[in-house]
């Protein structure tokens, strides 16, 4: 009895201890199920950010350029001929118009010869033809005296005399030209830079070597190809200054003269060009220039830190934040003023641009 009895108790005991553990996990699962169905609190998502800088600001950029000669010719024979005698050597000062040189050719004397004759007799047939016309005309005043046809026929002699003048006169003309020919003058005023033929030598227009080559001293043309990025910063009359290597510490000045207006394909540049005074002939054609520019936009643009833009495998892009809504911008780089860099997309004044930012924002509201 007393061993069932003690069976009992350990039942009951075990049976409280089951109803316990009961309790407890279904409290547990309770409690789980209270912690699930609660809503997270999403903490506030903040960006540095700044707005973006909308400027035209000048700028200054130096490039090489390289000077050359205003005017610059390569002196060459037109007609075939050699060499009688030279008047002037490399280095030599020179006048417009002043002789170079002196070739010969006897064949061009003869035939200048030969066609002033021809000239000359083509001249005494007009004549007497035209003689011939005059008394006709003067006696068909006498009614009856002359035919109509011979006064025609007289006319028309007279007419056709003229043509093979004039002909002949071109010829003789023409001859006389090519005699010039012979005498080599300088075009403008300045510096022969090369004599490439010595008397005596054969020059012609197939020698493909020129005689001299002339350039001008007391005015160069500074060139120089300005990259594309900034070619829409160039303004008329713009103002630059230079030096080169054969004076040192020595600064000059320009006014723009000229541009090409169009972006070379080939180096993507576009080609400008100054006007330099050098009547003290300080300076030398064909040396090399460091040029300074100062550039402006002509009209204002969009600006952002270096550390604003997010650099990707597909682009660049600048980030920004309006209105708790984020938008990813993509760029094309300007030009860059110390930290700044010039940005062209679709872009507002007033737009927060994010500092720092990473693939991970995404675009959207926050």
């Amino acid at each position: 009895m007393r061993y069932i009895n003690l069976i009992n108790k350990r039942l009951l005991i075990a049976l409280f201890a089951l109803s316990g553990l009961s309790i407890f996990f279904a409290c547990d699962n309770l409690d789980a199920r209270e912690d699930e169905s609660r809503t997270p609190e999403v903490a506030d998502i903040t960006y540095d950010t700044e707005v973006i800088t909308y400027m035209q600001p000048e700028y200054t950029i130096t490039i090489p350029g390289e000077l050359e000669p205003n005017e610059q010719v390569s002196l060459f024979a037109k007609i075939e001929g050699f060499v009688k005698t030279i008047h002037v050597d490399i280095g030599d000062q020179v006048k417009k118009g002043q002789l170079l040189a002196v070739l010969e050719a006897p064949e061009l004397n003869q035939r200048y010869v030969s066609d002033k004759s021809a000239e000359q007799k083509v001249y005494s047939d007009y004549q007497y033809a035209q003689q011939n016309y005059e008394r006709l005309l003067e006696a068909s005043k006498t009614e009856g005296a002359v035919a109509a046809l011979e006064l025609e026929r007289a006319k028309s002699a007279m007419n056709s005399a003229l043509s093979a003048y004039e002909a002949s006169k071109a010829q003789t003309g023409h001859s006389e030209q090519m005699q010039n020919y012979l005498r080599i003058t300088a075009p403008f005023d300045g510096v022969i830079t090369e004599k490439n033929v010595s008397e005596g030598a054969l020059v012609g227009r197939n020698s493909g070597q020129p005689i001299f080559k002339l350039a001008q001293e007391d005015m160069l043309r500074l060139k120089i190809a300005l990259p594309e990025k900034h070619a829409a910063s160039v303004r008329d009359s713009m103002k630059v200054s230079f030096t080169v290597n054969s004076q040192p510490g020595k600064n000059y000045e320009a006014l723009l003269s000229r541009s090409s207006r169009l972006i070379n394909r080939t180096d993507r540049s576009m080609t400008l060009e100054f006007d330099v005074t050098n009547k003290e002939q300080h300076l030398n054609g064909g040396e090399y220039a460091q040029v300074k520019l100062n550039l402006q936009r002509r009209t204002p643009s969009f600006w952002v830190t270096e550390n604003s833009i997010l650099r990707t495998q597909s682009g660049d892009y600048v980030l920004t934040i309006n209105d708790n809504h984020v938008r990813r911008t993509p760029i094309k780089e300007g030009i860059r003023l110390e930290d700044k860099i010039e940005v062209f997309g679709d872009f507002n004044k007033e737009d927060q641009v994010i500092i720092r930012p990473t693939e991970r924002i995404q675009e959207g509201k926050i």
